[in-house]
């Protein structure tokens, strides 16, 4: 105790002295002015912020933009996160496997805002091409071009502007990763055309959701080794597997109207096959960890994920509506599971 005492003996003497000095109370009121207008120069931008809400808010048409904002977020499923989930999970993957988890933070920041944006404007591109079916959807007859909310020239407009947003993110990046982006942003374009065509869609979403997978590998190491490509796989596996369990949700809708998919493709395999590629999925992941050279922890994040995909089996037993969106939506924990095994896979080490 005697070590501490020393420096607080000293400045409580400290202390007296300058208390005691005949001109204390002017420093005193000094440092109170400087204190104040150092919080003053705080207080202007607070201040002026302050005001433009107000001003706004009291705007006449205040409630209008309110709610086309809404209805701007919600052509954008930023109500419905789980798409941003399952596009950001991938591409986490890769960045912290190519960076030996320690991903460059600039090439974080700029992956995590283009997962949403690409996520969004493929969202707004989708209902647009898609306007005509959605009415006839029990799912999707509130979405909000079908109820005239937003009109198909803003959807456009707004679709354009997030793909100019996400362009200069990209551009932030090696030529590699600019190249890639531009194979990215069409296969997103071109995939609710697919639906038209071929009971396959699940398989070029896959594709595009996957995307970011080489992209994430081209931007953090100039290059798309043989672990991104297989990882990229793996992802592709995954997307068929839960895009089909999600179109389970509206087959007897979408027999009826004429959109095909791979859960019209597999009948009364579905589960079977389900099953199947999400074992695929899994020995796929088995091999990316032999060639990461990672180790015990994430082979304990696959057997978890391994646990969740027969869940997800057994949510879809009777096909029901219910049963295959839960197991649809338990795919955001999926990945995140894996994710978490690739990040402590490295963090023990």
């Amino acid at each position: 105790m005697f070590v501490f005492d020393g420096p607080r003996t000293l400045v409580s003497k400290w202390l007296r002295r300058v208390t005691a000095h005949p001109r204390w109370w002017l420093i005193k009121d000094r440092s109170l002015q400087y204190a104040r207008l150092i919080m003053s120069v705080f207080d202007v931008p607070r201040t002026l912020v302050s005001k433009w809400l107000l001003r706004v808010t009291a705007h006449p048409r205040w409630w209008l933009i309110k709610d086309r904002s809404l209805q701007y977020a919600r052509l954008m499923r930023l109500d419905k996160p789980i798409g941003i989930l399952l596009l950001l999970w991938p591409t986490l993957w890769a960045l912290w496997i190519a960076g030996h988890a320690r991903p460059d933070p600039g090439v974080l920041v700029v992956f995590v805002l283009g997962v949403i944006l690409m996520r969004s404007a493929g969202c707004v591109i989708n209902d647009y091409a898609d306007r005509g079916f959605d009415a006839r959807v029990e799912r999707t007859r509130n979405r909000p071009l079908v109820t005239g909310a937003v009109s198909p020239r803003e959807a456009i407009a707004l679709f354009f502007g997030l793909l100019l947003m996400a362009f200069l993110l990209v551009m932030l990046m090696n030529t590699l990763t600019v190249i890639l982006a531009f194979a990215g942003a069409l296969l997103a374009v071109t995939y609710p055309i697919t639906k038209r065509y071929t009971y396959l869609p699940q398989v070029h979403l896959g594709l595009a959701f996957g995307w970011a997978v080489p992209m994430a590998f081209a931007a953090q190491t100039g290059s798309v080794p043989k672990v991104g490509w297989l990882l990229l796989i793996a992802n592709l596996l995954w997307s068929v597997a839960y895009d089909t369990m999600y179109a389970m949700v509206d087959r007897e809708d979408d027999l009826r109207i004429g959109v095909k998919s791979t859960a019209i493709l597999f009948a009364e395999a579905d589960r079977l096959i389900t099953g199947m590629i999400q074992g695929l999925m899994l020995i796929t992941l088995l091999v990316v960890g032999k060639e990461a050279g990672l180790g015990w922890v994430y082979h304990v994040g696959l057997a978890v994920a391994g646990g969740l995909a027969v869940y997800q089996q057994y949510l879809i037993r009777n096909r029901d509506r219910s049963g295959c969106f839960k197991a649809f939506i338990n795919n955001g924990w999926y990945g995140g599971v894996i994710f978490l095994g690739i990040a402590g896979d490295y963090w023990v080490r």
